[in-house]
């Protein structure tokens, strides 16, 4: 529930200012990848596969759930790659989390951005495949800068809010 509710959910940054207006700057990204990767750290790395598999399986299936919709044409768009790369990405980051003392705030930071890497590489990876056989009007260099390189930095930004997020929710859930 929570990658689909975080997949809904637009995302900013809070900047507090001096004189007191607060500025809120929204970010061109969704709550999404975050929201998996708290799932891997808060649950564990099973359970968080778990999720990954239900929430692609009602994307595909059953619900239009993903950025662009859902159902079993999503399989040859290119978002398809960055969804598959869910999956490794909530394993190896929920993995990492796991260890012993490696739970810090700079620790879960880090391997939300680990994560987002790994996420990043499948859905390049799935790109340069798909162009290679012609599957999209577009070429490869087009969709890396319109799918990873341009949302890049803000999902870079959510990656620290998925720190905050995983370490307050392992402190209240586990102690």
């Amino acid at each position: 529930m929570m990658i689909l509710i975080g997949a809904l959910a637009p995302s900013g940054v809070f900047i507090p200012s001096i004189g007191g207006t607060n500025n809120v700057i929204a970010l061109p990204s969704t709550w999404q990848i975050p929201s998996l990767l708290v799932c891997g750290f808060v649950c564990g790395s099973k359970p968080g596969s778990i999720s990954v598999i239900a929430y692609l399986i009602i994307g595909l299936f059953y619900l239009p759930v993903f950025h662009g919709g859902g159902s079993t044409g999503y399989l040859l768009t290119p978002d398809m790659g960055y969804l598959f790369g869910f999956l490794p990405a909530v394993w190896v980051s929920g993995r990492l989390s796991e260890q012993k003392g490696k739970d810090s705030l700079i620790h879960l930071t880090l391997y939300s951005l680990f994560g987002l890497g790994i996420i990043h590489i499948v859905g390049i990876v799935h790109i340069i495949l798909g162009s290679l056989i012609s599957l999209w009007p577009r070429n490869a260099i087009e969709l890396i800068f319109s799918y990873s390189i341009a949302p890049l930095p803000s999902q870079a930004i959510l990656c620290a809010g998925a720190g905050i997020s995983s370490k307050f929710l392992r402190l209240l859930l586990f102690k």
